[in-house]
């Protein structure tokens, strides 16, 4: 699973449908199938922005060789390691199901993590992606190139939205 970076790049849009699912955008679907050797999205809380970090599970590998190698460097050069709030960053995430349509039922202690409600704005980030409340990243610092494309995709979807 772990042999190729995955990489996940452009935006995309969901409003919450049917029995409060969202829906991943189209693009990211066959890279989280591929990395998760199934139909596995990993979602957890981003630490400096209010949003979710995603990807597949091919990071889990990944990620437990980055902590091997801070806690190493820590030992090795006396530094202090707080092995549950590294270990709680790395690995805080959710696995969560989708289907072949793209379509996931949040949970609800991830969606309160991030404040999403009933939209959801995708961001491909080479590694991972992020999926925002529309709100949360208007009110976030910088960003204004993810905003503006927030705002144009976000507007047409609740335009599309509207005539059905």
């Amino acid at each position: 699973m772990a042999s190729k970076p995955y990489i996940y790049n452009g935006p995309g849009f969901s409003l919450q449908r049917d029995k409060g699912r969202f829906v991943l955008p189209s693009g990211f679907r066959s890279t989280l199938k591929e990395s998760s050797g199934g139909m596995t999205v990993c979602l957890g809380r981003d630490a400096k922005y209010n949003c979710l970090l995603g990807f597949g599970l091919s990071r889990q590998v990944e990620m437990h060789e980055q902590y091997v190698r801070e806690a190493q460097h820590a030992m090795e050069n006396g530094l202090d390691f707080d092995a549950v709030d590294r270990g709680t960053a790395l690995f805080g995430f959710s696995d969560i199901t989708f289907d072949d349509s793209g379509r996931f039922t949040m949970p609800k202690e991830v969606a309160t993590s991030a404040n999403i409600q009933d939209e959801l704005f995708f961001m491909g980030g080479g590694l991972f992606f992020t999926a925002w409340n529309p709100d949360e990243l208007a009110k976030a610092q910088g960003l204004e190139n993810l905003k503006s494309i927030c705002a144009s995709i976000r507007e047409a979807e609740l335009a599309k939205a509207k005539k059905k």
